[in-house]
């Protein structure tokens, strides 16, 4: 092979992987339309969920999305994040449905062991809620392998019990991509269609379609702490604290979530193109890099999906 056709090639066989990965995803989105009653697409206003939403555009055509966007707020969301989500349903013409964190605080049931306490766990409780208000029987949502331990031992159609739960040595095969799709009342599917997909993939696959993203997952100026090798932003939910330098630095998200858990990492990449160098290069995943509420051990994140996380 000679060294000028090799840039063209590696540029061919890119396009090839992303295609393999989009066909796949399309497929999943086409199967769980047709598979059950009331499914709906998890939301957040983030890559991966924006990816999915490209891919359901291509699979159903713009405007005919076959079932409604669910998004499970904190209350303690970016509005970068929220604002472009809402900019985002209204241009496909999507059902957006939102239910917060918050009603389900006044409801009782959500309590906080403190005012300070991270909701972010708590979303389990407000999407189980949902699925019971709207009847859901499938959930599709952005997961991948790549993100921790836990989330690899999760099969693409993702059983859970009529109490909401995952037991993972009950999941069922997956061969030959045959699904069974088979429940009983009050019991639904997390679907997961880009499982296969890795974070690179995500950034390659944005600068492919020229997805439209949140600010803030490229470079900015923010204020941050460095609190256990974390980059904390410093907002009214997350102030510094006693004897904390704050300092202004280049920053941008891998991941978004709620205020109180997400960190932002070191950065001047202000296009896909430079994030996918940047993610060549990295050797920690996205959630261990930047989610505080993440640095725990598999058991104890595979327990929250058991009780419903996502």
């Amino acid at each position: 092979m000679n060294a000028r056709a090799e840039p063209g090639l590696v540029h061919q066989l890119s396009n090839t992987h992303l295609d393999a990965l989009e066909e796949e995803t399309i497929f999943i989105l086409r199967e769980v339309a047709a598979a059950f009653e009331r499914p709906t697409l998890l939301f957040s206003g983030g890559k991966d969920s924006l990816v999915m939403l490209k891919c359901a555009e291509k699979a159903f055509g713009a405007g005919r999305i076959p079932y409604p966007l669910l998004m499970i707020d904190t209350g303690h969301n970016f509005s970068e994040v929220t604002d472009f989500r809402d900019q985002r349903a209204k241009e496909l013409g999507a059902e957006l449905i939102v239910r917060s964190v918050e009603d389900s605080m006044a409801r009782g049931t959500v309590r906080l062991a403190h005012p300070g306490e991270s909701r972010n766990v708590h979303q389990s409780v407000t999407l189980l809620e949902a699925i019971e208000e709207f009847r859901f029987d499938a959930l599709i949502g952005g997961a991948r392998r790549d993100e921790e331990k836990a989330r690899a031992k999760e099969r693409i159609f993702s059983h859970r019990d009529s109490f909401g739960q995952w037991q993972p040595k009950a999941q069922r095969p997956e061969l030959w991509t045959l699904f069974n799709t088979r429940i009983h009342p009050g019991e639904h599917f997390r679907v997961f269609p880009i499982s296969n997909w890795t974070e690179l993939d995500v950034w390659q696959y944005i600068a492919r379609e020229n997805i439209a993203l949140p600010s803030i997952y490229y470079s900015h100026t923010r204020d941050v702490v460095d609190r256990k090798g974390l980059l904390v932003p410093v907002t009214e939910l997350t102030p510094a604290k006693e004897g904390e330098t704050v300092e202004s630095r280049d920053v941008r998200f891998r991941t978004v979530g709620d205020i109180t858990c997400t960190c932002p990492v070191a950065s001047d990449a202000a296009t896909p193109e430079a994030i996918v160098i940047e993610t060549l290069a990295a050797e920690v995943s996205e959630r261990g890099a930047t989610r505080m509420d993440d640095q725990t051990s598999e058991a104890s994140m595979e327990k929250r999906k058991k009780d419903g996380y996502f």
